[in-house]
Parts: structure tokens; sequence; C-alpha cells
């Protein structure tokens, strides 16, 4: 959820400061965009991994603050709730070696991690939603002692005028119940894929990253189960879109937590004018520093969590960039598939930027958003509608269609022969046996009917570094 933040409590008049300063940022931003101010280099790739922390019982262990006490690493920070923590990659420009490179800096940091847990007898896992979670272990005194998690959780029941938070996921089974604080959000772990974009391409790459969020989706779904349910394929999309519920009833368009209201048209700093008219601002902490920083811009964004998401940054010499933010992918179930994941994210976005008609012009924007949710809670099963007027299930529109793409646009980019073949035949491995994370937790649970053997198994796998389609039930 971000940086940390400082102060003690906010007043009303620090809401109009800061919305006041919000507002010159967000009309700086589309004049600096206007001025082709924004950077317009070639792509560069990067990712944010969230991290469960567990222990020999292999429950969530909230110890978040010892163990990065002792790993003191940059690449490794907190999490909202003391059993996750954020494993970050070095960005990479997204060509020759960056795919393996990005695999060889996870897979070390990943095993810096473990040895550094195993001091106190933890362990870390990657996966989206843990199978031994318990409701009881989403409440505050499991939160990461932090004043920008305390105030987002007091800003958010605040606009809700104290109401709880109701869950109410219906899927394979159903779950109903009630928090009281933004807690459930510590649930949903995932592998954030960002790919910074020329600026006279952002636009595009955000629409197209919109297309493919569904059979994204589908490949790498890895959450089915929640409180011992079984509910959707990637469970993580329901349960984010309400565990931070704070819109006002009959206006889901301003969720924090959405697929988006629309495609983007030419100028992509028209999402943060929507931040600025849809969003109550929640942290509103006044930040030194001129307008160019975009300080309060980004804090704001950073507050507000579509599935695709559109952040600004800065390069070496302080020129700002922008980047796309790509979700939807949870974390896990092991390093080589999510990189492989990544890889196929950027070959096929690359083609769909690329293609002379735009192919958001070709599928309504409903129809994306109707897909995404499909992909969420079927899987690979899922009835997707794609732009050219085909209809199929997001494995068959994935091994037909978008993995041929994927190889062209990686070729594109100039990536190592061997990076592609390697990351892609993952991908061609796992739509061959129909088996992503989310299928081989739901086929080994029907067959063990026990969520410790599924974790224990699912550990074991992951630490052999293994695709998931090798992984036997």
């Amino acid at each position: 959820m971000g940086k940390e933040i400082g102060g003690d409590g906010f007043t009303g008049d620090d809401f109009v400061r800061f919305r006041h300063r919000l507002a010159l940022e967000t009309q700086h931003a589309h004049d600096a965009y206007s001025r082709d101010e924004f950077a317009d280099d070639g792509l560069v790739a990067g990712f944010e991994l969230e991290a469960w922390l567990i222990d020999e019982k292999l429950l969530p262990a909230p110890r978040n603050v010892s163990f990065l006490a002792r790993m003191a690493s940059p690449l490794v920070v907190p999490e909202l709730s003391q059993f996750n923590v954020e494993l970050n990659g070095t960005p990479q420009s997204l060509c020759g070696t960056a795919l393996s490179q990005l695999e060889s800096e996870l897979t070390a940091t990943w095993r810096q991690c473990l040895c550094i847990a195993a001091a106190d007898g933890s362990s870390l896992i990657a996966i989206g939603t843990l199978p031994t979670l318990c409701e009881a272990d989403l409440s505050l005194a499991s939160m990461t002692p932090s004043r920008r998690y305390a105030m987002l959780n007091e800003q958010i029941l605040a606009l809700r005028g104290g109401r709880p938070l109701t869950l109410d996921i219906a899927g394979i089974d159903s779950l109903r119940t009630t928090h009281t604080d933004v807690m459930l959000e510590a649930a949903t772990t995932s592998f954030q894929v960002h790919l910074q974009t020329p600026a006279s391409e952002a636009a595009r790459t955000y629409n197209a990253s919109l297309l493919l969020a569904a059979p994204l989706v589908a490949l790498a779904a890895n959450s089915p189960f929640l409180f011992e349910r079984a509910l959707w394929h990637e469970t993580r999309v329901p349960l984010f879109e309400q565990a931070v519920d704070c819109c006002d009833p009959g206006h889901p368009q301003h969720l924090r937590v959405t697929f988006g209201s629309g495609y983007l048209a030419a100028d992509p700093t028209a999402l943060f004018a929507e931040n600025l008219s849809n969003y109550a601002v929640l942290l509103p902490f006044e930040v030194p520093g001129p307008l160019q920083s975009y300080a309060h811009l980004r804090l704001h964004n950073g507050t507000i969590w579509r599935w695709n998401r559109l952040l600004i940054g800065f390069d070496e010499s302080g020129r700002p960039h922008l980047r796309v933010e790509q979700r939807v992918m949870p974390a896990g179930p092991s390093i080589i598939d999510m990189i492989a994941n990544a890889a196929f994210y950027y070959g096929v976005v690359r083609m769909l930027t690329r293609q002379t008609v735009a192919p958001e012009l070709q599928l309504p924007f409903a129809v994306a958003s109707d897909n995404f949710y499909r992909a969420a809670r079927y899987g690979l099963a899922a009835q997707l509608h794609w732009p050219g007027g085909h209809r199929r299930t997001a494995a068959e529109l994935l091994e037909r269609e978008l993995l041929p793409l994927a190889r062209e646009g990686l070729s594109q980019l100039d990536l190592a022969t061997d990076d592609i073949a390697r990351y892609l035949e993952v991908i061609a491995g796992r739509l061959r046996r129909r088996q992503n994370g989310a299928a081989w937790q739901l086929a080994h649970y029907a067959k063990h009917h026990d969520f410790f053997r599924l974790t224990a198994d699912y550990l074991d796998h992951q630490r052999r570094l293994m695709p998931v389609h090798e992984w036997p039930i």
C-alpha cells in the first residue's frame, strides 16, 4: 500500500490544502504531457511480489518487523499485515536478457529471505491467498505498525460512516461475513508487473493491458480458497474490491478497487483528472516540493487500486515517465511461473499496442470488463470475447491466438532467444495440462481434503522452483 507517511492526524484544513495542491499537480501533469515533457524512451520492466511469512505449523506468522530488520534490504519492504512482505526487482530495459535477469535477482532475493526467515522458524510462501488462513488472523492486532496503514483504515471507515465492511462472494461455494477494518485486504497477495512505456504510447499500452487482463488472470489464477471455502479461481478479485469498499452506495464506478471506467483516449493523464474528480482524499499529508514532483498526485493515486494502474515515476535525470502497473496476477506458484507470466504480458501488450487498428476499438469496454470478472471466477474455462468476434474459452484463446502473439512481441523487443523459448514453454506447458495454480489447488484438495497438506505440498514444489504444470497432485 505504499510508502510511510508522517503526522499524527488530519484536520479539515489538511484536506482542503491537500486537495488544492492535488488539483494544481493534476493540471500540471496534463500540461506537461501536452508539452511532451514526459519521457518517450524505450520500454522498462519491473515487478513487486507480495509474499506470506508462515510458521512451522504453516499458519500466518506476524513477524515482519523483526524479519525486515534482519533482512535490511531496500528490495524487501513491509506490507499491510505483519505476516506479509513485499519483494521488489531492479527495473530492466526490456531487451536482451532482461527477463532472465529479473528471474535471477528474484531468485537470489527469495533465497536470502528464506535464510533470514528460517532464523526464527519462519518461512516464506508466494501464493495468492494462504489456504490455512483464518478470519481471526485478519485483525488490527496483526497490522504492520505504520501510520499510513492506521490512517488508511481510519479514513476508509470514516467514509463508510463507521459501517462494517461486508464480504459477499458466490462461487463454487459461498461466503458472507462482515469485518470492522480493512485487514481483509491482507489476504490478497499479488505479483504486480510494471511496464514503463514511451509517453506517446501510454494510452494504447494502458488500453491493451485492460484487454489482456481477462486472459492474463485466467492464465495466472492461484487464489481459489478463502477461509476454507472454494470460491473463484482468482478470489483475490472480489475480495480486494470488497475489502476497501468506501464508495457511496449506488456509485460502483467510484470503487477504490475497480477494473476502471473506460478506455483512455489520447491523453493518459485523464486518469489523474478522474482520480481528482471521483475519489475522496484518504491521506491528506502535505509533502514539500515543487509541483513537478507530483507528490500529492502520486500519494492520492496510490490509494486508488485499479486492476491496471497508471503511475508517474522519474528517471535518473529527474525526467518524469509513465508506466502501467498490471495488478491482476496473484503471487506464485513458482518464480519461473511468475516471470513467464510477465514475459507473456510484455509480449502480447507490445503487439496489441502496435496494431494498426487499435483492438480496444473492436471490443466495448463493458465486454472487456465482463471478460475480466468471468476469467477471475472460472479461470481457464471462462468463455471470453475477443476483438474480431471470437468467443472462446480462455485456454483456447491463450493457446491459439495470444501465445503466438507473445512470441512475436518478445522477438520484436529483441529479447534473448533462449529466454523467449524458456518462458513461453512454461506458458505452453501450463495450457497443455490446463493446470495453473488454482487448478492444482482445487484438484489437490478434491483428492486429499486437507488444507495443511495442500500448503505443505505447495511449499515443497515452490522451493524446488518447479513450474506449476509439472506439479503432481
